[in-house]
């Protein structure tokens, strides 16, 4: 008879007799994702080719090189699925910046040097061959139940059905419905075609203004492009997200399992963080503060990429802190995706900051010795900050000001309808509601203290220090767009898993029956149904409602929870498992109040076609006929350094005031406009006060405006040397159903192309 192993050593597990048939059921939940995603795709437009070319560089040229390196420097992962996330986000990092690089040299191709490089360093070399084979053999603790690799699989196919349902339903591939596209879907497509031509980028709508912007998701954007001829267009709106949600799903688990120690606080976790948002007691929607994003975001790809980034920085960084990992490699793995999240988010750097403060002051005063990991990890951080801000990004401030409690004050605005100077004691009464909002979502967090030591935990240290300082970031800045709600919305994963470590803790040490639970949860559930019909407060409030009323939901909640508690105590529940049981309902509340009233990141329509957004998308009668095919017949005749001049600067439909959010003429033909739209240029953005609109602010040199202009109003020889010689202008692209064009510019250029209402002219 065998002996068991020693120890500390991992047990073989018995051989099985169908090998091949053990791995065809390890990859089935794999198997299963795919099989929904690509009738989905192929259903919204990816033609098979495409698909086909774009599954194989992510493959070949991400994944594969990335699992490589990730197997040499970290080591092997808790379970297969975790290993191939961390090799995808690995492999997205050195793909950047090998594309910078070849980009910047003139060559784009050579991006594809890298993964090919690294299959011959681990072909050639010795020791890096085993790295080519997994080593599945793990510690018992390591090993996840038979039902996790389901539940992550659930969770990815949700992402891509909601993907499905609520953007690409909404968002097409072919003009004229893709003139309608969400604000900023032109403005990511433009800075995708800059990073196709040009390394550094510039501001592809003012020529000559620095691009200072985190551009990292449009460099690898433009690298895909270039390996599979795949559009831009194709990658933006359809194929370049899905898997970055998918390894993003996958990394929060790997994160929440670590933050938790338990794989049913691991999932809770994943599932607040994809299904549940700010939750209001209202009857209504409400922007702002009151309805933050969750990590699923087609509309922000730069967030995207981001958070798949810093959910992968807080696994090492976990495991270096816990001490699981240890060696300089596991350091360069950590510094590799620290570079990269500089470059993708900018939000991340400094809660990661916040978040490693807090780490090692609790850390140093509990042992009362420095704690070495946590102080390394806040060097590098640190480092990449300041270069980031002082060089990447230029120091510019990009439309944030110190600002307090703005959000609040936008909040109430949409909350009251109620317009012009909003009092400091409403601005007030909206944070307090929002504390509340965030008290009903994290309540989980009061179940920690049920098992003090897990307050120790660097995992929970790490979330509730970003957490703090997101909430205090979102209160104390100011932005035209509200962009200070990316500190709150960032930390959310994270302070959720947090929520979920407390309330599977305080279940478990108050050995709350299952079914006590569910009777908890179902409760939550009826009472905020109950009380958002019975309460009745619809937002904006009715005119002459006093903003007395917002409360009243709130109210009602806090006498539910207040009545649970003396009924819980009166049944002869102890104090331990009345907490717990009410911790759950609190959790439970949260949910439906969210889904009742959220809007679905990337629903920018009802099905029916109605804007919901005047931010959102313009009215089908405002888009140019013909724009698609003159802007690609440009890119295909002109050269990447030609200078484009265009009559578009006002956004299509929104013309009075002028709304300079116009990006369609860089994104459709790739070429630089000497003046097409200045709203998200860091001069504008640097130079709008609290109190303005950004996006109508005027450009700040209209003697170039003036310059532009004149050659579709009033065209001359004279305006149009002046153009050409003194500008580089070589191109003109020009809507003539916009008022006051000229007839007569072709008698001054010479035409090139017309399509519908537009025309491109090329100077003589």
């Amino acid at each position: 008879m065998r002996g068991a192993p020693p120890d500390g050593l991992p047990s073989r597990e018995a051989p099985s007799t169908h090998p091949v048939r053990g791995r065809l059921v390890r990859w089935l939940p794999a198997a299963s994702v795919a099989a929904l995603t690509v009738p989905v795709l192929l259903r919204y437009g990816v033609s098979p080719r495409d698909l086909a070319l774009f599954c194989a560089h992510l493959a070949l040229g991400v994944a594969l090189p990335g699992v490589l390196l990730v197997r040499a420097l970290y080591g092997r992962a808790r379970t297969p699925a975790e290993e191939i996330a961390l090799g995808v986000v690995t492999g997205y990092a050195l793909e950047v910046f090998a594309y910078v690089a070849a980009r910047a040299a003139g060559a784009p191709l050579l991006v594809t040097a890298w993964p090919v490089a690294t299959y011959a360093v681990f072909l050639a070399v010795p020791r890096l061959r085993r790295h080519w084979r997994s080593q599945t053999h793990r510690l018992p603790s390591d090993r996840a139940p038979a039902w996790w690799p389901w539940a992550i699989a659930l969770v990815v196919a949700y992402l891509v059905v909601w993907s499905a349902v609520n953007f690409f339903r909404t968002q097409a591939l072919t003009w004229p419905a893709l003139g309608t596209s969400f604000v900023d879907v032109p403005f990511h497509l433009a800075l995708v075609g800059e990073l196709r031509h040009h390394v550094p980028p510039t501001v592809p709508t003012v020529a000559g203004e620095p691009l200072v912007y985190h551009w990292f998701v449009y460099a690898h954007l433009a690298a895909v492009s270039w390996t599979t001829g795949v559009e831009p267009l194709v990658l933006l709106l359809r194929l370049g997200v899905l898997p970055m949600l998918a390894a993003l799903a996958v990394l929060l688990a790997a994160a929440g399992r670590r933050v938790t120690g338990s794989w049913p606080g691991a999932l809770i976790g994943l599932v607040s963080t994809v299904l549940v948002t700010a939750p209001n007691l209202f009857l209504g929607t409400v922007p702002g503060v009151f309805t933050w994003k969750t990590v699923q975001s087609w509309s922000s790809p730069t967030q995207t990429f981001g958070a798949m980034f810093f959910a992968a920085i807080v696994v090492v960084l976990l495991d270096l802190l816990d001490r699981r990992r240890r060696g300089w490699h596991v350091w360069l793995l950590l510094g590799v995706l620290l570079v990269a999240v500089m470059g993708a988010k900018a939000t991340y750097l400094p809660l990661l900051t916040a978040g490693l403060v807090a780490v090692a002051a609790v850390q140093g005063l509990w042992w009362l010795r420095p704690p070495k990991a946590a102080l390394g990890a806040l060097a590098m951080t640190a480092a990449c900050l300041v270069f980031a801000q002082v060089v990447l990004f230029g120091g510019a401030r990009q439309g944030i000001v110190v600002d307090p409690l703005s959000i609040m004050r936008e909040s109430f605005t949409h909350l009251t309808g109620v317009t012009g100077e909003v009092p400091a004691t409403a601005a007030l009464g909206v944070t307090l509601l929002c504390l509340l909002c965030a008290a009903i979502t994290w309540c989980g967090v009061l179940g920690l203290p049920s098992r003090p030591r897990t307050l120790l935990r660097p995992g929970v240290l790490l979330a509730l220090g970003m957490g703090v300082a997101g909430l205090g970031a979102a209160l104390l800045l100011g932005h035209p767009h509200l962009s200070q709600g990316y500190f709150l919305q960032a930390p959310h994963p994270y302070l959720a898993m947090a929520a979920a470590g407390g309330l599977v803790a305080v279940v478990r040490r108050a050995r709350v029956p299952l079914r006590a639970v569910a009777g908890a949860v179902v409760a939550g559930v009826v009472a905020v149904y109950l009380i958002r019909v019975l309460c009745g407060v619809a937002v904006p409030l009715e005119p002459g409602r006093s903003s007395i009323a917002l409360y009243l939901p709130y109210l009602a909640l806090a006498a539910v929870v207040a009545l649970a508690v003396v009924a819980l105590r009166a049944a002869g529940q102890n104090g331990l498992r009345t907490w717990a049981l009410v911790v759950c309902l609190v959790t439970a509340a949260g949910t439906p109040a969210a889904w009742a009233t959220r809007v679905l990141p990337g629903t920018y329509r009802l099905p029916t076609g109605q804007v919901q957004d005047a931010n959102g998308t313009p009215p089908a009668e405002a888009v140019p006929a013909g724009a698609l095919a003159a802007g690609r017949w440009l890119r295909a005749n002109s050269g990447p350094d030609d200078l484009v001049a265009t009559n578009l600067h006002c956004r299509l439909g929104y013309t009075d005031p002028c709304d300079g959010r116009e990006f369609w003429v860089a994104a459709l033909t790739e070429r630089r406009v000497l003046v097409e739209s200045w709203t998200y240029t860091a001069a504008n953005m640097d130079s709008w006060r609290t109190g303005q609109v950004a996006e109508n602010l005027p450009f700040w040199d209209p003697e170039r405006l003036r310059a532009n202009d004149t050659v579709f109003r009033a065209p001359s020889a004279e305006a149009v040397r002046r153009l050409r010689d003194d500008h580089g202008v070589r191109w003109l692209f020009v809507n003539e159903r916009l008022a006051g064009t000229s007839p007569d510019l072709g008698a001054f250029a010479t035409l090139g192309y017309r399509s519908g209402d537009c025309a491109v002219y090329r100077l003589r």
